[in-house]
């Protein structure tokens, strides 16, 4: 539902207070982040891609090592992708460790190395949509542009008592509160009090600076805005993969294509079982679609339970070897191959799921 005529003059109403209120308690109660050392629009940018869809407490270690390995725009851009994606492991969401530095080179080619100072160009950047261009616009550049995220969209569903925000409504209510002087810090603030006072449940109502302009408060239901989003069932799918081990003892690893979900990321290959195969036999079957090769499957060496955003696998690792006959493997599905020693896998980027397959070469 958009904005009607009562809600925008009640954002006019309490601007200010707002805006004061807001800035007051952030400028007491924010938490001490790494990303907020330091700052230079590159270090902005890094950290709120690092951000997307992943809390901030996971976040910390994985930004302070990755801003030691590329402390500057033309480190990141200057290093092999292989390289980012192995500082991105274990953090998810492979494909923005990819845009990031698929961007990171156009920032190098077309803006001089340095980060374009302007919302439109920001979004025309890989991996930049109009959430991350707004706040690395206002928190870097000091641009008074809306940010709007999951904290940012619960806030002012809240404060508003609306139940089902569109995002150009949420983006016209932000913008009528946001400082011309102070865009950055209200952008921080207004993320920061949804993570940390306006949660999803059990929202600290008594500590938030604007208790006193909410709503849904006032109609003692902060909970109920806004509406939650129907959730889809989650899917599950049983995944095999081949822990092929060579007469020498290195291990058949292949990389996943790079337009692929995990791309650019060493696994142990093998894929999705179809309906009413056996665990054995679809994994003679993947083997043969990826790459050419057949094998002989033997034990079952780990099984491994991890959850994706859409969907959950329960992935079944079995030792391997190729068959005798078997021709060399290529890569028919798959981006490149090797046979590798442990050593040489602990330094490929992998999956969390993958990772804990190479575990057992450690046993």
């Amino acid at each position: 539902m958009p904005l009607d005529e009562t809600t925008l003059a009640y954002l006019q109403t309490h601007h200010a207070a707002a805006q004061k209120r807001l800035l007051m308690w952030f400028a007491r109660h924010a938490r001490d982040l790494p990303w907020r050392r330091d700052r230079t629009p590159y270090r902005v940018w890094v950290a709120e891609v690092m951000l997307q869809q992943t809390q901030v407490e996971k976040v910390r270690d994985y930004y302070t090592r990755f801003m030691a390995r590329f402390p500057t725009v033309t480190a990141l851009a200057e290093a092999p992708l292989e390289d980012v994606l192995k500082q991105w492991e274990g953090l998810g969401y492979y494909s923005r460790a990819r845009a990031l530095h698929r961007a990171a080179q156009v920032i190098m080619a077309e803006h001089d190395g340095e980060l374009p100072a302007d919302v439109e160009v920001l979004c025309s950047l890989p991996g930049i949509g109009a959430y991350t261009a707004g706040a690395i616009a206002s928190i870097a550049f000091g641009i008074p542009a809306p940010a709007v995220d999951g904290n940012v969209r619960r806030v002012m569903a809240r404060v508003l008592a609306w139940a089902e925000p569109d995002a150009a409504g949420l983006k016209t209510a932000v913008r009528a509160w946001l400082p011309a002087d102070a865009p950055g810090a209200f952008t921080e603030a207004l993320m920061e009090l949804g993570a940390t006072l306006c949660r999803p449940k059990s929202p600290q109502c008594l500590l938030c600076p604007w208790r006193d302009f909410c709503r849904a408060r006032a109609v003692g239901q902060p909970e109920a805005f806004p509406v939650p989003r129907l959730r889809k069932p989650i899917p599950h799918y049983d995944v095999v993969a081949a822990f092929t081990v060579r007469e020498d003892g290195r291990v058949l690893v292949a990389r996943r294509r790079q337009d692929d979900m995990l791309g650019g990321l060493w696994e142990f290959p093998g894929g999705k079982c179809e309906d009413g195969e056996s665990l054995p036999d679809a994994l003679r079957r993947e083997m043969q679609e990826e790459m050419d090769v057949e094998v002989a499957v033997g034990e079952e060496l780990i099984v491994v339970e991890h959850a994706y955003t859409h969907f959950r696998i329960t992935l079944h690792a079995f030792a391997c070897r190729l068959a005798e006959g078997s021709p060399p493997p290529q890569c028919i599905d798959c981006d490149d191959f090797r046979w590798a020693t442990p050593e040489e896998i602990a330094a490929l980027p992998m999956s969390v799921a993958d990772r804990k397959i190479a575990s057992v070469l450690q046993t």
